[in-house]
């Protein structure tokens, strides 16, 4: 039974908001964008590499420009924590039928580094994987039909493939309204992609209402592929909830383990959310309030688990967690 109606949801005992969040804010970058969200975060040749989205904006007027004018942000950090950040966005797509790429998420295969983003084109909303080693040029490798996004890669070949998670998503949907799931499809090369089969659904997630998609890229545990996703709930009594007229979504965090022979299957996952929005920079002054969404996680070696995340659309954020601890969290449903 859904419990998306319960606006008190919290976010697990386990999982722990870094004291320096927001970690990266618009007033961090030196080109000025008014927002600065949803990351992709991995380590890479020995640094934290962070690859975020900008938009630009009025904050006083609460007022965004026109979506031709989003970029793609490029920082680095020692820590995880305290980040550099490039004197200048690193990529916006110069090309007649792209609009704007945004939503960026990195993981490295084989001594390279892979970004999956989504691309507004003039025909539609596509997902697409670029390579790069220096985060100053990116070879785009495939592109997605409309309308696909939030792809992520898994760090590893699995049976001899590349796999991604994905959300695509029809107009028509499901009975004509929001059902949009988490979808799983394999690649020999990363270039063409098929053998699509459904992973996750929205009616198996308690806290979903609207729809579901991929979060970071997953970690490989002993146990299976430890993998964050995102949950929408929608509740038409909402009022307005940050800069647009209305905003009735709520964003959360969840979390699960899918198989490592076979990630289309579910080997267990958490009846709650990991993280729900509750901290002053995820529910208030944010482009839109009440969204959390996970697009950066990294094991270190003590088995902390780093998760980065967009807040209210707005900053990017960090959660900790040990790595045990979400694992349990899964297999024990709770």
């Amino acid at each position: 039974m859904n419990n998306y109606n319960n606006g008190l949801l919290p976010s697990s005992m386990l999982v722990h908001r870094h004291p320096a969040n927001p970690i990266l804010a618009p007033k961090d970058i030196p080109y000025n964008p008014a927002l600065v969200f949803n990351a992709g975060v991995a380590k890479f040749q020995g640094k934290y590499v962070m690859v975020f989205r900008n938009d630009y904006g009025d904050e006083e007027t609460q007022t965004i420009l026109p979506h031709v004018t989003t970029n793609l942000g490029l920082a680095f950090s020692d820590d995880g924590v305290k980040w550099d950040v490039s004197p200048f966005p690193c990529w916006s797509w110069e090309d007649d039928e792209v609009i704007r790429v945004y939503d960026p998420r990195l993981t490295v295969i084989g001594g390279k580094c892979y970004m999956c983003f989504a691309v507004d084109t003039k025909h539609g909303l596509r997902g697409g994987i670029a390579a790069t080693e220096d985060f100053s040029s990116f070879d785009v490798l495939s592109l997605s039909v409309p309308d696909n996004r939030n792809m992520v890669l898994f760090p590893d070949k699995i049976c001899g493939h590349y796999v991604r998670l994905e959300r695509p998503f029809p107009v028509y949907s499901r009975n004509g309204i929001d059902r949009f799931d988490m979808w799983m499809s394999d690649s020999p090369d990363l270039r063409y992609w098929g053998n699509s089969k459904l992973v996750l659904a929205v009616e198996q997630v308690p806290f979903a209402n609207d729809k579901i998609g991929p979060g970071a890229p997953p970690i490989k545990t002993d146990n299976g592929w430890l993998t964050t996703f995102h949950a929408v709930d929608i509740d038409a009594t909402r009022g307005k909830n940050g800069w647009e007229k209305t905003w009735k979504k709520r964003y959360t965090a969840g979390i699960m383990l899918l198989d490592l022979e076979d990630p289309s299957r579910i080997v267990g996952m958490s009846g709650s959310p990991l993280l729900v929005p509750e901290a002053a920079y995820e529910v208030e002054g944010g482009f839109r309030n009440h969204v959390i969404f996970p697009g950066g996680m990294i094991l270190e070696d003590s088995g902390e688990v780093k998760i980065y995340y967009g807040a209210a659309d707005t900053v990017e954020c960090l959660a900790t967690a040990d790595v045990n601890d979400l694992v349990r969290l899964c297999l024990e449903g709770k």
